[in-house]
């Protein structure tokens, strides 16, 4: 299992990443029904008030991971809200203070306000996968953050230490590499498949594979604007008037939006078809990262395609 998607400078294609804010939570509009300090895993949960249970990463918690496996367990449909929009709704309602109680009672509200729809119950082999991708990004990162330290240093012990904890972690980032191959080995049928078929495209590598089977889940059955956004990949209207801004990407997920850039990468100089599409925008606009970008989002609408279809690359 290749790095080529953790080289180059590809963490700054996108904006800011709102997925993995933390936010706080306030109350708006809350009833009368009475809460617990202390809150269990379904307290934590608010009713949608159609038997829906609207999860939000700002209840501090402790086990919040086995929420929405407990909830599926229990046949109630979940979902997950990004911290800062419940944040804002709280505040929206004028109310600034941070309770677990009313972060309890404002979900409820939040959920009975948007009715939002549920989550695909959790799969556990891919939750498994997803937790070793992610142990081996921190384990890539360490990494990385040692070598620069390397080229920092001049004392010949700290030189020497440096290098000894370089070689342990790219032993551990080996070892780790082995237990994911063996998981996706073993995993059923639709998440292998999806891994071959996710392999055809050009530039998409192990390591790309791996990022989008554990955090892009809804690969194959959104539209290409949702999944776009998804991946933070989404240009952003900034228009007040008269006036027209620039397009930024942001939101998303950061560590989709670094692998499809480097993917991107790989499919421009690997494929004709991308590299006519990076040529023309790149003459266009006057920015090569931008046709980078533009690139990426049209490898993800390939993706999500091949995917949607149960098809290889063609």
């Amino acid at each position: 299992m290749g790095d080529e998607g953790e080289r180059g400078d590809g963490s700054d294609a996108g904006g800011r990443a709102q997925d993995g804010e933390r936010g706080g939570g306030g109350g708006v509009g809350f009833g009368d029904g009475a809460c617990d300090d202390r809150l269990d895993g379904r307290d934590a949960l608010g009713e949608a008030g159609d038997g829906r249970l609207d999860v939000g990463d700002d209840v501090g918690i402790e086990g919040f991971a086995e929420m929405p496996g407990l909830a599926a367990e229990a046949g109630i449909a979940s979902t997950r809200r990004n911290p800062v929009q419940t944040r804002r709704f709280a505040e929206a309602g004028g109310l600034l203070a941070k309770t677990d109680k009313l972060d309890a009672r404002m979900l409820s509200d939040y959920g009975r306000r948007f009715t939002p729809a549920p989550d695909q119950p959790p799969c556990r082999q891919r939750e498994r996968i997803a937790a070793l991708a992610r142990r081996r990004d921190q384990l890539v990162e360490a990494r990385a953050r040692e070598a620069r330290h390397l080229g920092e240093a001049f004392d010949p012990d700290v030189i020497a230490d440096i290098e000894a904890a370089v070689a342990c972690l790219a032993k551990r980032i080996a070892t780790i590499e082995a237990v994911i191959a063996s998981a996706i080995a073993e995993a059923d049928a639709a998440t292998a498949a999806t891994f071959a078929i996710l392999r055809s495209a050009p530039g998409v590598g192990p390591v790309t594979a791996l990022t989008l089977i554990a955090h892009l889940p809804e690969l194959g059955g959104r539209s290409p604007k949702t999944i776009a956004s998804l991946a933070g990949l989404a240009p952003r209207n900034n228009d007040s008037g008269t006036r027209r801004g620039r397009r930024p990407i942001r939101g998303g997920r950061p560590r989709v939006r670094k692998a499809l850039y480097m993917a991107a990468l790989g499919a421009i100089r690997a494929a004709p078809r991308f590299k006519a599409f990076y040529s023309a925008i790149a003459a266009r606009s006057g920015s090569r990262k931008l046709a980078v970008i533009a690139a990426a989002r049209k490898l993800l609408t390939i993706l999500n395609a091949m995917q949607r279809d149960q098809k290889a690359y063609a």
